[in-house]
């Protein structure tokens, strides 16, 4: 009996410490980001109505167990209209990650823009593909802004990318 608790303490002084080494872990990711509309100052705008907008979001996430972590994440937007393009804006974008399981992750992003604007951005993120090395993801974004003497807008948008 004293060597059964004894193989069983050693046991879960084992598990505990494998645990251990494998946080905090480093992912990275990029990805195309795409505003679909954007609700404040009357009318709804919608993305290719007259012009097009879209994000390159590039990111780091530190996880430090299995349920939470930290992401670090900048997206440079360009704007397309007239037949002309332009980097329009710079973003910004650091937040906490919550594992949801089953692959669902709640990103909650704090948001400073170069165009003056600021606010946070709730992510709902799905792995939907993963392999050893990469995987792929579909996130919608739910941008929420604020300032420069614009009136508040909400939005929502479509984001897929690859991890590594």
């Amino acid at each position: 009996m004293k060597n059964s608790i004894i193989i069983v303490l050693l046991l879960l002084h084992f598990h505990a410490f494998s645990q251990e080494k494998s946080f905090p872990k480093i992912t990275g990711y990029v990805g195309i980001f795409h505003p679909i509309v954007t609700f404040g100052n009357g009318e709804p705008k919608y993305n290719f109505n007259g012009s097009y907008t879209g994000g390159l979001p590039t990111g780091i996430n530190i996880w430090k167990s299995h349920r939470i972590g930290f992401s670090f994440e900048v997206v440079p937007t360009i704007t397309a209209s007239g037949g002309a393009s332009k980097m329009s804006n710079f973003l910004f974008h650091p937040g906490l990650l919550v594992s949801l399981g089953k692959g669902f992750t709640l990103a909650n992003r704090l948001a400073f823009e170069t165009s003056g604007r600021y606010g946070f951005t709730p992510v709902l993120n799905k792995a939907v593909f993963k392999r050893k090395d990469h995987g792929y993801f579909v996130a919608v974004p739910f941008p929420a802004r604020f300032g420069n003497n614009i009136a508040a807008t909400v939005g929502v948008g479509l984001q897929v990318g690859v991890t590594f």
